[in-house]
């Protein structure tokens, strides 16, 4: 699923570059109830479970008031988000979670409010699409789904993201490596 990752944080940084968007949340809220998966950890190997409202990650930012260069990053990024939710399922089996429970999730990310902006299929390595949240000019969420026979995650961050801010985070604080492209300045010939 690396690769999947590689590839959506591309299109994602480009996505956002492209809109020139990375403003407030609009007046809808944009947080994905994920409640009714719940039945899917007593099938699961393995579940990730993050529910971080903006109470908590204003509290977490109190203390990252350090000199620490790794501690002020995360204290940018998380200054104005809104909500990071992740549910991630591994199973020992294929078809331990169903269609409708994918559906669930799809029928809240419908347009006007969120636009799917990549779909990605492998038969290799599972489906990955990626949602954002908008209006006619602000951006104010990112939702990720990524789906292969044994595994299931969804990830919704609510608020103003920057994914080159995110991508300096990977592998630290908890936060997985994620492989999302960070844009790059090439010289001209």
């Amino acid at each position: 699923m690396k690769s999947l990752f590689t590839k959506i944080g591309m299109l994602a940084s480009l996505a956002l570059l492209f809109c020139g968007m990375t403003v407030p949340a609009s007046a809808q809220d944009g947080r994905i109830e994920l409640g009714h998966l719940e039945h899917l950890t007593a099938k699961a190997s393995e579940t990730i479970n993050v529910s971080l409202d903006e109470k908590l990650m204003q509290l977490a930012a109190k203390f990252l008031a350090g000199k620490d260069p790794d501690e002020m990053k995360v204290k940018e990024l998380i200054n104005g988000l809104k909500g990071i939710y992740v549910r991630s399922f591994e199973f020992e089996r294929e078809g331990e979670y169903s269609a409708a429970d994918l559906d669930s999730i799809r029928t809240q990310l419908r347009e006007p409010v969120w636009s799917n902006i990549v779909n990605l299929t492998s038969k290799k390595e599972g489906n990955l699409q990626v949602y954002l949240m908008s209006d006619t000019s602000r951006l104010g969420g990112l939702a990720i789904l990524v789906s292969d026979p044994k595994e299931l995650t969804i990830v919704n961050i609510i608020g103003p993201v920057d994914l080159e801010k995110l991508s300096q985070l990977e592998g630290k604080f908890g936060i997985p490596e994620l492989d999302i492209a960070k844009p790059t300045n090439k010289p001209r010939n």
